[in-house]
This record gives C-alpha cells, sequence and structure tokens, in this order.
C-alpha cells in the first residue's frame, strides 16, 4: 500500500512539474547496451515543447563528491540531432562539453550518442557482460538553462540481465522508467545493472535496499544486520531520514566510494569480508559514505549545490564536509557497538599521525587543502607527502577539537552533534542552502559560548603546531607528543623494483637522502660497491647506525653519479593516548557522554 502511494505521489508530481516548466514540456531518455562488451552505451535523448532557434545541449564536465574535472564529453561518440518526423538538424560543438544544435522551432528535438564505458570507478560510465554503471553526469546531457526540468529515463539492459539498482524514484506501470524531479537528482543518482544480488531491511518504515556482487557465503543475516546498525546510529545523530528509500551499491574489486542524495556508490574485495580487521575497516567506510547522507548533501557548504557542472566549484572547507565525516565514521562504529573506547581511541591516533608524520603538514593548512584539491587530491607526483596534505586526516582531527571544545566550555551540555544538528534543521530544511564558512564558525561558536579563533584562525587556517594536550585534557586523557627515535638509520628515500632494477621513488623533505642528492625517479647501481635489491638496502639500513656514511651510485637519464650519504636517525611521535589518573567530574562526564565504554 505504502509502495502504490508513492508511485501514485510521482505520477502527480510529474503533471505538475511538467506544467510548471512550459506546456506540454517534456524530456526524456531511453538508454539501451545492446553489444556490451563494445562498452558502448546508446542514449536517446528526447526535448518536447521547448521551441527555440537552438537549443545547446551540455554534458557535465565533473561529478559532485569526485572533486576532479573528469571531461566525460571525451567519451561521446556518433552524436546526432533530428526533429519529431526524424529529420536532421545540423549542429555543432562550441565548447568541449556542449554541442549547439539548430532546432529552428522544432517541437520535437531528439540527440542520440554513444558513451564509452570502460574506466572502473564511482564516477566513470563502465559496461560489459557482466555489469553496467551509470554515474549520471558521465551519461546524460542537459539542455543548458533548464536544470531544472523534470525528466525521465528508461532503460532497455542487457537481456541476459535481471536487476536494476538507483536512488531513482520508479515509475508505476512503465517497466525500468524512473523520475527525477529535476536534472541536479538525476545526476545524484548512480545505476547498477546486472545480476547482482539484492538485500533489504527497512528502519523507521523506509526501505533500504543493498545491491551486491558477489557476495559469496558470508553471512546475510548478520550483513544486513549490520547496514542497519549504521543507518540507525547516524539517523540518531541527527533525527530523522531525509529520503524514502535508500539504496546501497556494492560493486566487487574496485577502489573508491561516492556519497549520493539516497544513495551511494562503492566498491569492495570480497576476500575481504572474512577477515575481521578488514571487515571492520570496510564497516567504517560505509559509515562514511552512509553519514554524508547529511554532512555533504544536506548539510553543506553553500558552493557545493546548486553546482556549476562545468568547471571546478571551489571551497576552503572540505576540511568539514569531509574531514567531519572521517571523525563521524569513528564515533558511529563506537555508537553503534562495533568499536570499544580505547579502538576509537586508536584510529583517532592512526588519524592524527597520518597527518603529523609527513613533511606537508608543515606547509600546507586544512582550508588550502580544501581549495586546492581540483589539481592536488589526484596528485600522484612523488613529491606530494613532502607539500600537501590530507583534508580527510586533518579535517578528522579538527571536528575532534571541536566536538572536546564545545563539550568542555558549555561543561557539556553541547557537542558537535548539536552544530550539525542546527545546520541541518536551520540552513537545509528552512531556508533551503549550504552554509557559508562563517556560519559554520558561528555555529560553533554559539554551542560553545566563546570565540573559537584557535581552531579555525590557526589550527584550521594555516600549518602551525596543534596543541592537542590541552583538548584531549577536556576529556580526562592525556596525548604523548614527545618525540621518539625509530631503531636503526634514516635515509629518507623510498623504492620500489621494477624490471629487475631498483628506483628511488620518493624522497622525504629534509631527510638525508634529500640533502644528500639522491632524487626520485633515480635508479640506484649500487650502495656501497654491491649491487642491491630492496630487501637488501633494507637490511642495510636496519645494522647501520646514524652518522655512518654509504655510498650510491645512481643514474638518471642516462647520467651516472655517485653520492656519499649521511645516515641521520629518525624521530617521530607516536601520540599515544591514556586517561589521566584522577580525572574530575567534568572531565569523567566528557568522555562518557563522547565515547561508549562497553564490557
Amino acid at each position: 500500500m505504502k509502495r502504490q502511494f508513492i508511485l501514485l505521489s510521482i505520477l502527480i508530481f510529474i503533471s505538475l512539474a511538467v506544467t510548471g516548466q512550459g506546456k506540454d514540456s517534456n524530456m526524456s531518455f531511453i538508454i539501451s547496451m545492446e553489444k556490451p562488451n563494445t562498452h558502448y552505451f546508446q542514449v536517446l535523448f528526447k526535448c518536447e515543447g521547448i521551441k527555440a532557434e537552438a537549443l545547446d545541449f551540455k554534458l557535465p564536465s565533473w561529478a559532485p563528491g569526485y572533486y576532479r574535472i573528469l571531461d566525460y564529453a571525451r567519451n561521446i561518440l556518433d552524436f546526432r540531432a533530428e526533429d519529431g518526423y526524424g529529420n536532421p538538424l545540423s549542429w555543432e560543438k562550441i565548447t568541449k562539453n556542449t554541442w549547439r544544435v539548430g532546432s529552428a522551432g522544432a517541437e520535437t528535438v531528439t540527440v542520440k550518442y554513444k558513451v564509452f564505458a570502460f574506466r572502473i570507478s564511482v564516477a566513470d560510465p563502465f559496461l560489459d557482460d557482466g555489469r553496467g554503471f551509470i554515474p549520471p553526469t558521465g551519461v546524460f546531457m542537459h539542455v543548458a538553462d533548464r536544470i531544472g526540468h523534470p525528466v525521465t529515463v528508461t532503460i532497455h539492459p542487457y537481456h541476459k540481465w535481471s536487476e536494476i539498482s538507483t536512488g531513482l524514484d520508479p515509475v508505476a506501470d512503465m517497466p525500468n522508467t524512473y523520475f527525477a524531479r529535476d536534472f541536479n537528482v538525476l545526476y545524484d543518482c548512480p545505476i547498477l545493472l546486472g545480476n547482482h544480488e539484492i538485500l533489504s531491511f527497512e528502519f523507521q518504515g523506509i526501505p533500504h535496499y543493498i545491491a551486491i556482487e558477489d557476495l559469496g557465503n558470508f553471512d546475510r543475516d548478520k550483513f544486513v544486520d549490520d547496514f542497519r546498525r549504521i543507518v540507525e546510529t547516524s539517523v540518531s545523530i541527527i533525527g530523522e531520514i531525509p529520503y524514502n528509500h535508500y539504496t546501497f551499491i556494492i560493486m566487487n574489486i574496485g577502489m573508491g566510494g561516492l556519497e549520493h542524495l539516497n544513495s551511494m556508490a562503492v566498491y569492495y574485495n570480497p576476500a575481504s569480508l572474512d577477515n575481521p580487521r578488514s571487515y571492520m575497516r570496510w564497516l567504517s567506510f560505509i559509515a562514511h559514505e552512509y553519514f554524508h547522507l547529511y554532512n555533504v548533501k544536506r548539510i553543506r557548504p553553500i558552493v557545493l549545490g546548486p553546482f556549476d557542472y562545468d568547471k571546478e566549484n571551489y571551497t576552503k572547507m572540505l576540511w568539514v564536509a569531509e574531514g567531519i565525516t572521517v571523525y563521524y565514521e569513528d564515533l558511529i562504529l563506537n555508537r553503534a557497538g562495533f568499536q570499544s573506547r580505547d579502538e576509537c581511541l586508536e584510529q583517532i591516533r592512526r588519524n592524527i599521525i597520518s597527518h603529523e608524520n609527513i613533511p606537508g603538514h608543515l606547509f600546507q593548512s586544512a582550508t588550502e587543502a580544501s581549495f586546492d584539491t581540483w589539481i592536488q587530491f589526484f596528485n600522484r607526483e612523488p613529491d606530494r607527502s613532502n607539500r600537501t596534505i590530507s583534508y580527510y586526516d586533518k579535517g578528522s582531527t579538527l571536528g575532534l577539537l571541536l566536538d572536546l571544545k564545545i563539550r568542555h566550555e558549555s561543561e557539556n551540555r553541547w557537542s558537535l552533534d548539536d552544530v550539525m544538528r542546527k545546520l541541518y534543521y536551520e540552513y537545509h530544511k528552512e531556508k533551503n542552502r549550504g552554509f557559508t564558512d562563517n556560519e559554520f564558525r558561528n555555529a560553533c561558536e554559539e554551542f560553545a559560548g566563546c570565540p573559537l579563533e584557535e581552531i579555525f584562525d590557526v589550527y584550521a587556517a594555516t600549518a602551525r603546531k596543534i596543541d592537542y594536550p590541552k583538548h584531549f585534557e577536556y576529556a580526562g586523557l592525556v596525548i604523548d607528543t614527545v618525540q621518539v627515535v625509530k631503531p636503526g638509520a634514516y635515509l629518507g628515500a623510498s623504492v620500489r623494483e621494477q624490471n629487475g632494477n631498483l628506483l628511488i621513488s620518493g624522497i622525504e623533505w629534509n631527510s638525508p637522502a634529500w640533502n644528500g642528492g639522491l632524487g626520485s625517479g633515480d635508479e640506484i647501481l649500487s650502495v656501497n660497491g654491491n649491487r642491491v635489491n630492496r630487501e637488501k638496502l633494507d637490511e642495510i639500513l636496519v645494522t647501520a647506525k646514524p652518522g655512518d656514511k654509504i655510498n650510491f651510485v645512481i643514474t638518471h637519464r642516462n647520467i651516472k653519479r655517485e653520492f656519499e650519504i649521511i645516515l641521520d636517525r629518525k624521530v617521530e611521535r607516536t601520540f599515544t593516548i591514556k586517561p589521566v589518573d584522577n580525572p574530575d567530574p567534568l572531565q569523567v562526564n566528557i568522555l562518557n557522554d563522547w565515547l561508549m565504554e562497553y564490557e
């Protein structure tokens, strides 16, 4: 009965939405894939009732949540346009992702094109005879200036497939047809096609579907229950479910995940489910992508929606959007009973180490990392860690600092949870927009009851040193920030073997290798006069002492050089976290409310 009501409501909404966009106007797609091993989707896009001398058809250049220009237009082949009688219409390409069709006032304009789908990614189209994956920004064009128009999508799947999974709403009495109230919604609903397994559960009367490939013999009941616990715990933080149904799209053998309004698309390694530690890391990943339905999709920096799909959408707040979501993934696992207090603190410690023990933390701030993600996030240059940081890692730490500071200053009456709820209800629900940088800060300061310059102006906006002990003390914890000397000798060069050769893959800033003249890409011909492999070089460094001199013969670009490197000692901080001996009542209350402890 409930499903019928939803479908009827969709039909009524289609009628009202189309009326609001113009008399008898309609937009619809038909997508097919008769020969999946050619890796081409065939797309037909029909626009009716939109009369103009010319229409610009545009394909997005990126996918929201995947902060990189992807230039999907490179995958388009055989673009054609015709009127409602099948007569060809002239067209020309006017930008890299815009096709201008000379429609001459035609009542109906249909464009047809093919999409090459070969890259395995959560943001790229893929097609073979085992799976079809449609990230809508990479497949569906829109008419310029009409992104708010409602649209339907009819799918003709490969004849050997039985399942279609998506966050789009199905249209009643129209098989394999789905509706989106506008193109922003369409672009936020990926589609999985194939013979994947579908598990399901309900929470608060809302259906949740798990579309997964290759689950094997894993306990289905446990799997579903674990997902339900993540949903229940996440929803309890904000207080309401903002969707009518949710779909977990889980594909095998790949990397990455991407959040959406009422779905996620992620990859996993089926073999990892049998390892308890790997499985827990994967549940943390699921918690992260699921909590994004609040933080990013609805609680969001104001520039992250509505989007400009043609170019970069810059923000200095990805440390909030992504980093604080990392912070909450740990809290969700703890509150759901998957992770003990000590295990949660250990994960927090690892996040801090990931940030503090790379040279980049000396140079780049969280706000800079957020802004530069378009040029740096997928940077794989060998010196990346020398000059950049992860806003995931530092943002998670900043979320922790904000949470503990708010709890301390308010005498544990408020927390970061209250900030997130305020942002959700005030800006998303009431104002129907994202927040500005200052509005996020103001919300944090409102619940803290004091200015937060130290966190925002120093720790977030600069690369200055963080006072960890002060903030952990709020929860009755001590954190070891003293530098310790690691055993062995320190070179500061990472190496890899390739075709029997030993190559330097990276040099750490201000290390003995850096100061001694070695460089990334160098081939090591000999060490102390002997040919070595990676294992032998490691043995030399383990037995060596700081101050020892090692002779390297290297080559690059047919230039042969000899260097004498003076080894040093490697100094790092462990950031071990322990409880104080005699916590006061406020510290006890903060710790107990912050992280649950299980018997």
